[in-house]
């Protein structure tokens, strides 16, 4: 868990296992629910860690009423995932199916971002760190080679959520869209920004 005063479901997925023996690097990708909590200590220890750049997944409306802290910080990168028309149901476990189906473009800009990033630790939150957050981690963490089983073991720390969520996304995903990488290929990515964000999760 990170230990970002205000944060109340921050962690780094750092230490998951790969389907090939390998691991996520510590360091490398952070998830949280939103800045906007973050006490003064909480923001000094956030600029402390080093972070290259900070994805808030969160619609426009949302910020307006809870700014980020880090808003003119150009680390700082507002990116939503979804479109704002899609707010209804999107906090529904089994909604994130529909997220995927009528997202694809704007899921996949946001993991263009990720590869093209300045080397160095990533960020991502949204408002509550869950839904939006655990949709992009689980796609990063699934084409770095991790899982499903173990995606969803991270998904169930964030409190109220069942693994059982994620795994249905997954299987979802594998049976209408192939799997992560051919969903996100499809979306516009490049095999070269898979393999970006697959190296900076692994090297």
């Amino acid at each position: 868990m990170l230990g970002w005063n205000g944060c109340v479901n921050g962690r780094d997925v750092g230490g998951l296992p790969t389907s090939d023996g390998q691991t996520i690097r510590f360091g490398a990708l952070l998830r949280s629910d939103s800045h906007s909590r973050l006490t003064t200590a909480g923001i000094a220890t956030v600029r402390a860690a080093g972070i290259s750049r900070i994805f808030d997944l969160r619609w426009a409306q949302e910020i307006a009423q809870e700014p980020s802290p880090f808003a003119d910080d150009p680390m700082y990168s507002n990116a939503p995932l979804i479109a704002e028309l899609a707010v209804q149901g999107t906090t529904m476990p089994d909604a994130y199916r529909t997220m995927l189906d009528t997202n694809q473009r704007q899921i996949t800009d946001v993991f263009i971002q990720l590869a093209d990033a300045p080397p160095g630790p990533l960020a991502v939150h949204c408002s509550a760190g869950r839904d939006r957050t655990g949709v992009l981690v689980a796609l990063a963490l699934s084409v770095a080679g991790v899982p499903p089983t173990s995606i969803a073991a991270d998904y169930a720390l964030t409190e109220g959520c069942s693994g059982d969520t994620i795994l249905r996304t997954l299987t979802h995903l594998e049976n209408q869209h192939g799997g992560a990488h051919a969903y996100l290929l499809a979306g516009g990515a490049s095999h070269a920004q898979l393999r970006q964000v697959r190296d900076r999760l692994l090297s």
